[in-house]
């Protein structure tokens, strides 16, 4: 080897390993750029997540005969197929009667409210307070006292309206809710708490159930009675048919409200009956009263109600006292009940129970919530069960001593344990011969008081049949990474990319111009 050779090619050969290792460098860097901008943009683009805007929430009051009942329920604010997937989250009861028994008073009705509307305050939020709607439906107690006095009924309501304005809620009035609806308000609540309207996939997503059929609803308040169901039959003609649509789908209900056969204002009826029959005005027996209880109640207690006036007495004194003396006569008490019901207005036809009103066939399960349930828990059984276990249950808790009643009730309040025995017997008449439920049907009955943490009860499908009105808002996007850091690496890559891709350009340059030096050079070596 020629040393002079060596000692030119030498410069060269260095450079090549000097040019080397940045080229190699700069390309690492290029294609880790690269890679890195098209990773950042796919996880920015495809691991978005879409957060609910947030709970809306909504007040229903449930303005019974007997009492009323405040409901909290809360739902997202983006809707499923149109109606809120909501659920119960506090229920609390109102100290005191009805608001129909303030009809002389209007104006006390408001104060036992706050008790109530204090603890509603606390549980939902304080800045969503002015978007939380409040809805009073009042039902057959307040149906009664519009036909009895318009004006009082009228009064009572603007009352509660002047008392919401001062609450920080945004109140959209206290309506009377007509009988069909409540029949199918409570029919949705049962379906939709049953989970027959909407379940959870695999996917924890909102799906329609699977050739799931629905529940009837039997609902026994105080001034009326409400039974609905999907008709067997879709081409039958009834009147009392409500078109539903819920999630999408269209439902036809048969629904009907008896009036005046409510648990209290049946037992109204029966009193009065029991004062006819009797020898003397002053002491009455009462078959389905304990053994051994005796209370005195005004006329005005039970003659007083627009359903018992046609059976009023022609010497009626509104304050004078009626002595009624409990015997604890069950075939007695069946006996009485019976004459509540007008079986002769249908005619013997199949398709009229009583009252005159046309009712199909009853089919499937039922669900049996309100008056229903309190009764039947009353007697110690739950669930379902054969209605000979009923008739005995029913037959032992009517033959007990008042005395011995203290000791069989869970919870002894005198107003309901002296009228459990009665009750028992008017929900037999009316499923029996009224709905014609029989010993194969009746185990189909299922009583409950409630699904969960929620009561069955008609305000919630008022609350789900409301939500329809109520505008879902826009879904809100969270994004992996912030915009401004999403944009800044982006920036931050894809000029390490070009400066990379410079400097290779660079380097290649400079190799070439380096080796025509050389090859020139290398001409020029003297041999």
């Amino acid at each position: 080897l020629n040393p002079f050779t060596f000692f030119k090619c030498l410069p060269f050969c260095c450079f090549r390993m000097l040019t080397r290792t940045p080229s190699v460098v700069a390309q690492v860097f290029l294609l880790l750029s690269i890679v890195l901008v098209i990773a950042i943009a796919v996880i920015q683009i495809n691991q978005q997540q879409i957060l609910s805007p947030g709970l809306k929430y909504g007040i229903v009051l449930d303005a019974g005969s007997s009492r009323t009942t405040v409901y909290v329920y809360e739902w997202p604010a983006e809707k499923e197929n149109d109606t809120g997937v909501v659920s119960q989250t506090f229920k609390c009861n109102v100290k005191g009667p009805g608001i129909s028994s303030y009809e002389s008073n209007p104006g006390a009705l408001a104060k036992p409210f706050d008790d109530c509307l204090n603890k509603v305050k606390e549980r939902i939020p304080v800045h969503l307070h002015k978007n939380t709607s409040v809805y009073l439906g009042a039902t057959a107690g307040m149906r009664l006292l519009r036909l009895q006095n318009e004006t009082a009924a009228n009064e009572v309501l603007a009352s509660i309206q002047n008392y919401f304005r001062a609450q920080p809620f945004e109140f959209r009035g206290a309506q009377i809710i007509t009988g069909p609806e409540e029949g199918v308000y409570g029919w949705i609540t049962a379906n939709y708490l049953m989970g027959n309207f909407l379940e959870r996939n695999l996917w924890r997503t909102w799906v329609r159930p699977y050739r799931k059929e629905t529940m009837g609803a039997l609902d026994l308040g105080g001034a009326s009675t409400q039974i609905s169901f999907i008709l067997e039959d879709s081409q039958e003609n009834f009147k009392s048919t409500l078109q539903v649509k819920l999630y999408g789908y269209n439902y036809n209900v048969y629904t009907h409200s008896f009036q005046c056969y409510g648990r209290d204002e049946a037992e109204k009826r029966l009193l009065v009956l029991l004062l006819q029959k009797s020898n003397t005005s002053s002491n009455v027996d009462n078959p389905c009263y304990p053994q051994n209880y005796n209370t005195a109640l005004t006329m005005k207690y039970f003659s007083g109600s627009l359903c018992t006036q046609s059976l009023r007495p022609a010497n009626y004194y509104p304050n004078q006292l009626v002595n009624f003396r409990g015997t604890g006569d069950p075939g007695r008490c069946q006996e009485m009940v019976s004459l509540l019901f007008n079986f002769t207005a249908c005619r013997d036809r199949e398709d009229c129970p009583f009252d005159g009103i046309h009712q199909p066939k009853v089919k499937g399960h039922f669900v049996a919530f309100s008056g229903f349930y309190y009764t039947i828990n009353a007697l110690n059984l739950s669930g379902h069960f054969s209605l000979a276990d009923f008739n005995s249950s029913m037959w032992f808790f009517c033959s007990q001593s008042w005395a011995q009643l203290q000791f069989m009730l869970p919870k002894f309040e005198e107003i309901y344990a002296r009228s459990y025995c009665f009750s028992a017997h008017f929900i037999y008449y009316l499923l029996v011969h009224g709905y014609n439920f029989d010993a194969e049907t009746w185990p189909q009955i299922h009583f409950q008081k409630e699904v969960g943490n929620s009561s069955i009860a008609w305000s919630l499908g008022y609350m789900l049949s409301l939500t329809n009105m109520i505008p879902a808002e826009g879904k809100l996007i969270q994004l992996p990474l912030k915009p401004s850091l999403f944009a800044g690496l982006l920036v931050f890559l894809t000029a390490t990319a070009l400066l990379c891709l410079l400097f290779l350009v660079y380097l290649g340059i400079v190799s070439r111009n380096r080796k025509n030096i050389n090859h020139v050079e290398h001409v020029f070596i003297p041999q």
